[in-house]
């Protein structure tokens, strides 16, 4: 992993809810690119297009079904004790998983 001057190894980012973080579950644009140049990594936006207009096999579609594979087996619940879906249970139907 390429590290950045100012990242620690094991430290966190702070990203901020509606700037930083969607309401609608996962990261904007500016959240993103603020996780990148702090971490040096190579974050991208979700793959937000239904899995019907995919073409099966492309990159988009692979990466899709990998996020989709890791995430449905994170341990949580996919909603809050108030009701409201969890950030887990919100990024998933953003992915169409």
């Amino acid at each position: 992993m390429k590290a950045c001057k100012s990242y620690k190894r094991g430290g966190r980012v702070s990203l901020k809810m509606g700037k930083h973080k969607d309401p609608k579950g996962g990261l904007t644009q500016a959240g993103i690119n603020k996780y990148n140049k702090e971490t040096g990594s190579n974050l991208k936006m979700a793959v937000t297009t239904p899995p019907s207009e995919l073409k099966k096999g492309s990159k988009k579609a692979k990466r899709r079904k990998s996020f989709c594979a890791r995430m449905k087996g994170v341990k949580g619940p996919m909603k809050k004790p108030n009701g409201k879906p969890t950030r887990k249970a919100l990024a998933l139907k953003k992915w169409n998983c």
